[in-house]
């Protein structure tokens, strides 16, 4: 059976954490697609779109496994006292971090492919601004996990602690 030794944080804070990395994402997207368009020249969005989104993918992952790499929390993650810790309490491996970003995604992807087909069955374009609250899906997960854990955590084999 699975035993989480430390204190949870609670759901209102971890949403608060999202809400302040959803900041700092957008900084990181900023920067990071100004460097791809300027380095290639790109004026049409559909010139290089697949390569653009990947590059993008690979920076938000950078962010977070550095930074879970180096203090076991990002900045918001500090802000509010949450780490990041793997089931027998220890700091996750580099495998186990890769693993708890890609799995965050499987969920909002989801969300956003059901607002895509929405929008198309109903033909009103202006339900794809829904996808704006896709990534908040994963907290649906942990509200019928035994644990209450997201399930890239489950997945991962690591879990949300607070730490002082």
């Amino acid at each position: 059976m699975l035993k989480l030794e430390y204190a949870r944080p609670t759901k209102l804070k971890i949403f608060a954490c999202y809400m302040y990395e959803g900041m700092l994402l957008l900084a990181v997207l900023f920067v990071t697609s100004y460097a791809f368009d300027s380095l290639t020249q790109r004026t049409d969005t559909n010139k290089f779109y697949w390569v653009s989104e990947a590059i993008l993918f690979l920076a938000i992952g950078l962010y977070f496994i550095l930074s879970w790499n180096i203090k076991g929390q990002t900045l918001p993650m500090k802000t509010w006292n949450i780490g990041l810790k793997t089931f027998d309490s220890k700091k996750p491996s580099l495998g186990r971090m890769i693993i708890r970003y890609v799995t965050a995604w499987i969920i909002p992807l989801l969300g956003a492919f059901v607002v895509d087909q929405a929008s198309k069955a109903i033909g009103w374009s202006s339900v794809t601004i829904f996808v704006f609250f896709t990534p908040f899906l994963n907290f649906v997960y942990s509200w019928f996990d035994p644990k209450g854990l997201f399930l890239q955590d489950r997945l991962s084999g690591t879990y949300l602690t607070l730490v002082k």
